[in-house]
């Protein structure tokens, strides 16, 4: 297909396609004459993936291309590879998030960190063992989608199950 095509399939703008080749987000397409290429499958699947890196994922053009650059020269194993997709979309860490609490002044009931950190671990482990193999481009696209889209449903399901469990309690 032409990028027109490209453009029409994918609803992105030519001139945003033409971005993405620009900073080697979006391989090349094959060309058929000096100012024409031809786009496929591996194109629309490539650009959903910038979409999702750079639009809900907030990815950096920077950080989406060092997610890029994974995907088309692996590491070593798919290990190292989440380690890439995760940390390009890693939010604050657990010593500055216990600090804030500290500094604020609020103080956790016994265990409950503990208590967080099991079931943590049992979400954590789920989602590695869904992690799709058959390509790198897959296991990124899952790890950055599901950290970026997942965790607003995960606090969203920890305020309905608050709000059942005070109206258990309180009434």
């Amino acid at each position: 297909m032409r990028i027109s095509e490209l453009s029409s399939h994918t609803e992105i703008p030519v001139a945003t396609i033409k971005f993405y080749l620009r900073e080697n987000l979006l391989h090349d397409g094959v060309r058929t004459a000096a100012t024409q290429a031809q786009y496929d499958q591996s194109h629309v699947a490539r650009l959903r993936l910038i979409r999702a890196l750079i639009g809900p994922g907030g990815l950096s053009i920077a950080a989406a291309h060092q997610v890029i650059q994974a995907i088309e020269e692996p590491p070593g194993s798919v290990h190292e590879l989440l380690g890439v997709a995760a940390g390009a979309v890693a939010g604050p860490n657990l010593d500055d998030a216990l600090r804030a609490l500290d500094e604020a002044g609020f103080t956790l009931p016994e265990g409950a960190l503990d208590l967080y950190q099991d079931h943590m671990r049992q979400i954590a482990e789920f989602e590695i063992d869904n992690v799709p193999t058959e390509s790198p481009a897959a296991a990124v696209r899952y790890v950055v989608l599901g950290t970026v889209l997942l965790e607003p449903v995960i606090l969203a399901l920890r305020r309905a199950a608050e709000e059942e469990a005070s109206a258990r309690r309180f009434g």
